[in-house]
């Protein structure tokens, strides 16, 4: 049985673990017992918001990436960069419009009409974008394997924080061609 809860628990017990120690790691994933989903994804987001600054938190939910389907995504990716020669190429091909890949002024975004996130299945609305982080590791994962070079990703809109779709720009800070 697939047990997202205990993923995300102990994925982000050992990311806070790395940025801090295990004591803290321990009073964030189990400081309370919460044992509704909802109540534990936003409750710990706002112990680990109180703990650390917004560039320590982020690079944290960055760290908690799944890697749920990735072998997929990154040959659909890679074949995607195999039938085209820039990024506007890419943008512009009908499998990549497809999966939500998109150019715009010489820069590729990544869009989804719903989030994708299975931990927030019964979440309605969150208060911040923390929480959502994690796919920008995900995306950096994904994109850099796929383009063989470093990669910047950033959030940019989040269905669960109240925005129309789930929207990221994707950065090759090098030569994919």
């Amino acid at each position: 049985m697939f047990e997202i809860r205990k993923i995300q628990e102990q994925t982000l017990f050992n990311a806070i673990k790395s940025a801090s120690n295990e004591e803290t790691a321990t009073s964030i994933v189990y400081g309370e017992q919460e044992d509704n989903d909802v109540t534990w994804v936003k409750s710990t987001m706002a112990r680990l918001e109180n703990c650390f600054d917004r560039s320590a938190v982020k690079q944290i939910r960055r760290d908690c990436q799944c890697g749920y389907g990735m072998a997929e995504k990154l040959a659909l990716v890679k074949e995607l960069v195999a039938a085209s020669s820039s990024i506007e190429e890419l943008g512009s091909l009908e499998k990549a419009n497809d999966a939500g890949m998109f150019c715009t002024g010489g820069e590729l975004h990544l869009q989804f009409p719903f989030c994708p996130c299975p931990m927030l299945a019964d979440v309605d609305r969150l208060d911040t974008y923390t929480w959502c982080q994690c796919t920008t590791g995900y995306s950096k994962v994904l994109f850099e394997e796929a383009f063989g070079c470093e990669v910047a990703v950033e959030l940019l809109k989040s269905i669960k924080v109240g925005d129309e779709i789930c929207l990221m720009k994707i950065s090759p800070l090098g030569t994919i061609w």
